[in-house]
């Protein structure tokens, strides 16, 4: 017994970053469940809280892998902004059909991540200044683009990508929502014995019995809960199913492809990558491509969700996405991170405003506090990344 708790506690240390976000997310949740009355786990106040901050997790999905790099991406927030007002032109003011618009918008996310991905990875013009420069320009084109004004309404099916909601297709959103929520937890759980089959034939550390049991068991749980909360309201958000897509897809990239582990073979040491034989920047490039790519979604699924396409769309969001990727578990030195980290840290912040707003905090304090909390995460990894290599 003494040895299984041993082990245990050593693996919980060496993933103490990644565990001790978990934490102050539960912590920080349970706390404003507390201060705003019940307020933040009522079914139509967490469906927001997917659907509001979408955007953000869309791309702090796409940051991970770009500060993994060790690299960030400065221009996304006014990307996210242009390729919102393009898909106000297209649809709104020159009648293009869903099917066009849709993959010319994100056509034109690929294009932009590729000018960045050229300059950064092959001309060795410092990330900083290329992605500065595209914020800037991105921001100036949307004003342009825009003549300053809003482009509103959006075709209904538009919207409802973003702000819709899974369709009752087994009786009822509420029967729906549990189909949905219990086919997630099936799967997590045949992966997870499926990654543990593979980790011990490979003679890999793994986690003791009762502690897998335990994870196991606290995730379903947490799938049951929000199966019940969202069939309590409207049925599971569209938008949470294509961020459970996205993590799906780029979770299983990073993990189980060439690709993946040669983003972290770069972002841990590129001289030491380009000496194995990996094309550093070949890998540089494309993930700025992919972080092009899904600012673009996320511009899109902006602008399904509020119907309408604005000039003030980029607000600081390339901060956020950054500060999601760093509270989730992103080392500043690159070389760690992990896509569901990203989700973690996004949701947190998420979390965090939306408890600090329910109470009647403004908008100044709540961006201190969001300061003061990503801060403390780069501490926290520097001092629990010392611990481990004691």
């Amino acid at each position: 017994m003494n040895n299984i708790v041993a082990v245990g506690g050593s693996l919980i240390r060496k993933n103490m970053r990644q565990y001790g976000m978990i934490i102050a997310l539960v912590v920080v949740a349970i706390l404003f469940q507390t201060l705003t009355n019940g307020i933040l786990f009522r079914p139509m106040n967490i469906a927001n809280l997917v659907t509001q901050n979408g955007h953000i997790l869309i791309l702090a999905v796409g940051m991970m892998p770009v500060i993994i790099t060790g690299r960030v991406d400065l221009s996304v927030g006014s990307l996210l902004a242009f390729t919102s007002a393009m898909s106000g032109i297209f649809i709104i003011s020159m009648g293009w059909p869903l099917w066009l618009a849709i993959p010319a918008v994100l056509g034109i996310g690929i294009l932009s991540g590729a000018w960045n991905g050229y300059w950064i990875a092959y001309k060795n013009v410092p990330f900083f200044v290329v992605t500065l420069g595209g914020m800037l320009v991105f921001r100036g084109l949307t004003m342009y683009v825009l003549e300053g004004m809003t482009l509103s309404p959006f075709p209904p099916a538009f919207h409802t990508m973003a702000a819709g909601f899974v369709p009752g297709v087994f009786g009822g959103s509420t029967i729906t929502a549990y189909v949905i929520c219990l086919t997630l937890a099936l799967v997590f759980v045949g992966l997870e014995l499926r990654n543990r089959k593979i980790a011990r034939k490979y003679e890999e550390d793994i986690l003791p019995l009762p502690f897998f049991i335990l994870r196991l068991v606290v995730v379903v749980g947490v799938i049951v809960f929000f199966a019940e909360r969202f069939g309590a309201f409207r049925g599971v958000p569209n938008m949470l199913i294509l961020l459970v897509f996205l993590v799906a897809v780029y979770h299983f990239v990073a993990n189980n492809t060439v690709f993946g582990r040669h983003v972290y073979a770069v972002g841990g040491n590129a001289k030491a990558a380009e000496l194995s034989g990996i094309k550093a920047k070949r890998v540089v490039f494309w993930v700025y491509v992919n972080m092009g790519m899904l600012a673009a979604l996320a511009g899109i699924m902006f602008a399904a969700r509020l119907n309408a396409a604005t000039p003030r769309a980029e607000a600081g969001f390339e901060l956020q996405a950054i500060a999601a990727a760093f509270i989730g578990g992103a080392s500043p030195g690159g070389g760690i991170g992990k896509i569901a980290g990203a989700i973690i840290g996004a949701m947190l912040m998420g979390v965090l405003n939306n408890g600090l707003s329910h109470r009647g905090i403004g908008a100044d304090v709540q961006l201190a506090i969001t300061g003061l909390v990503l801060l403390a995460a780069v501490i926290f990894d520097v001092y629990t990344r010392t611990k481990v290599a004691k």
